[in-house]
């Protein structure tokens, strides 16, 4: 499957009843607030363009979250690439992918991941403890490389499996991954996957999902990575797009889109609150 076909399936699988009233629900808790925020977010205001710009730190707010107190983060499609054991393959059951370190493949495969550095930090939140942090919680973390495509399905990459791995959230309900900053690929918004799970042993069998769901990476900080070498035709995707009409985010990302800091020469950083 190439990627131009991607994001027609994107949307589908996963995507079933219960993950359109979730979505329904929250857009009923946003209110006009979603629509405001979509208007307010869709143009990034650093073009980086230049040697210059790409070399220059990098600061992405992520717009307040407008939502009434207590309201999760969106239900989203695991994608045809989730590698959890609902579309085929199961890496979750596999030894060594629990890490923090995603960059490269474990086990008998032997791949890096090539890229702009990125750390990924969320905070896993309770929103039926009253937003407490989360403790004892997994994360399970997944998104495209360099060029576009996801390890264990795309071609030239299914021998691999980097860009994916589980973390289990410390006392403050923290998880934090090492990877490279994602392609944006034909149709889609710069995004990364993830799942949390109640437990460790949950998450390493695949069993009791609490949440599926999608960080949406901010635009400015996007332009200045794609500037840089190996991401030419992530350039053109991200121009052909926006988070107003991409298939995932157009219904309201305010509690999805990260806060990214950092430059392209020391590493971005990429933060999220996930309440569940």
């Amino acid at each position: 499957m190439t990627h131009d076909d991607l994001h027609d399936h994107d949307r589908g699988l996963s995507h079933d009843l219960p993950t359109l009233f979730s979505r329904r629900r929250m857009l009923t808790l946003l209110g006009g607030a979603g629509v405001a925020t979509v208007a307010a977010c869709s143009s990034g205001s650093t073009t980086a363009t230049s040697p210059a710009k790409t070399s220059a730190p990098a600061t992405s707010r992520a717009p307040a979250a407008t939502a009434a107190a207590g309201s999760q983060i969106p239900e989203e499609t695991a994608g045809p690439y989730p590698g959890d054991g609902s579309n085929g393959i199961n890496v979750l059951s596999e030894s060594g992918i629990v890490r923090s370190d995603i960059t490269t493949s474990f086990g008998s495969a032997s791949g890096v991941a090539q890229g702009v550095p990125l750390t990924i930090k969320l905070n896993v939140l309770d929103t039926r403890n009253g937003s407490a942090e989360l403790a004892g919680a997994a994360v399970y973390l997944w998104h495209c490389d360099i060029d576009g495509r996801y390890s264990l399905y795309s071609e030239g990459a299914t021998e691999e499996n980097y860009l994916r791995g589980v973390q289990e959230t410390d006392r403050n309900g923290a998880v934090e991954f090492t990877s490279i900053y994602p392609a944006a690929y034909s149709g889609r918004w710069p995004h990364i996957h993830f799942e949390v799970y109640p437990s460790l042993e949950k998450a390493t069998t695949a069993s009791d999902k609490l949440r599926t769901s999608q960080l949406a990476l901010p635009e400015d900080a996007s332009k200045l990575v794609y500037a840089t070498e190996g991401y030419s035709t992530s350039v053109r995707n991200l121009a052909q797009t926006s988070l107003a009409s991409d298939n995932v985010f157009s219904d309201g990302y305010s509690l999805q889109l990260a806060t990214v800091t950092g430059s392209v020469d020391d590493g971005m950083t990429a933060t999220l609150k996930v309440p569940v």
